[in-house]
């Protein structure tokens, strides 16, 4: 990787996935330039702390508030200077490669603004961490939602979650809707144009939001298998489980009003709205509040 790199993380109650990451940054980028910006939403763990141990490349900022993640990836976009900027949540390690398999996507496909890579789980297994836009049918076709386990095969589940997606030969990545934002390499530039994540999304959907705009714009967004991460989802970044699934609601109507239903006045919308809220109303029953919440 030739351009330097900066690195944005936005920690929240990470305990001890954010030292593990740090870690990970360190011993994959030996070759290459980089600083990192930990932006803490006032963790009650004092997990934040681990990113001392990484100084003077990597720095902290501490909110007395938490925020939500796109304000947060906002201000360590805005506390870094890099080319390229690699958004990586704090439950995620690189793999050896991952970002120069990144990079060099980018670098291929000038018109690219964002790439994302193959997200593990720590059993080895596959992540959909890239996907197609978001409708009406994502609800029902969801990552966790009943209908995708029972018919995995089904074309609105691979319309929607693009794990199936493989490069032709000799190119490393493919053109997606979008990618998600436990990790995603972004040209600084690219960004600017948009004006970063939209903060009117506290928690869930920004990154889709983000790569949306993008495209509008006329950018693409790829995904590039080679390059891997581990993803422990729900290790960090996220409030308390019922304040979750509020967020996750909010956001799914605040995006579907954003770029589906665009006018207040299509009937779909307020469709949207009713359905979103007894969703959102049958997690809130289905899930003590010492459960984690569902990301939909």
């Amino acid at each position: 990787m030739s351009a330097p790199l900066a690195v944005v993380i936005v920690n929240y109650n990470s305990g001890r996935h954010l030292g593990r990451c740090l870690r990970s940054i360190q011993d994959h980028l030996t070759d290459a330039p980089w600083q990192c910006a930990v932006i803490d939403n006032a963790s009650g763990d004092s997990s934040e702390r681990a990113a001392e141990g990484f100084a003077p490349r990597v720095t902290v900022r501490r909110n007395e508030a938490n925020l939500g993640f796109a304000r947060a990836a906002n201000q360590g976009i805005a506390a870094t200077s890099g080319e390229l900027v690699l958004l990586l949540n704090p439950d995620c390690c690189l793999l050896p490669g991952a970002a120069e398999a990144l990079s060099a996507e980018l670098h291929r496909y000038a018109s690219c603004a964002v790439v994302g890579p193959r997200v593990l789980n720590r059993d080895g297994s596959v992540q959909a961490s890239a996907r197609g836009d978001p409708t009406m049918v994502t609800g029902l076709f969801g990552r966790s939602s009943l209908l995708t386990h029972v018919f995995p095969g089904s074309a609105p589940v691979r319309k929607d979650l693009r794990v199936h997606l493989a490069p032709a030969a000799g190119d490393g990545s493919v053109e997606v809707d979008w990618v998600s934002g436990a990790c995603m390499l972004a040209r600084r530039e690219a960004l600017a144009t948009v004006g970063g994540f939209d903060e009117r999304y506290f928690l869930y959907w920004e990154d889709a939001d983000l790569c949306r705009r993008l495209r509008m714009r006329g950018y693409s967004v790829r995904y590039a298998p080679r390059a891997q991460v581990i993803h422990e989802a729900a290790g960090s970044t996220n409030p308390t489980p019922r304040e979750a699934i509020r967020a996750f609601h909010r956001s799914a109507y605040t995006y579907y009003a954003t770029h589906v239903a665009t006018s207040p006045w299509q009937p779909t919308r307020s469709l949207a709205w009713l359905l979103l809220e007894i969703r959102c109303a049958w997690k809130l029953l289905a899930t003590p509040s010492d459960r984690a919440g569902d990301g939909g």
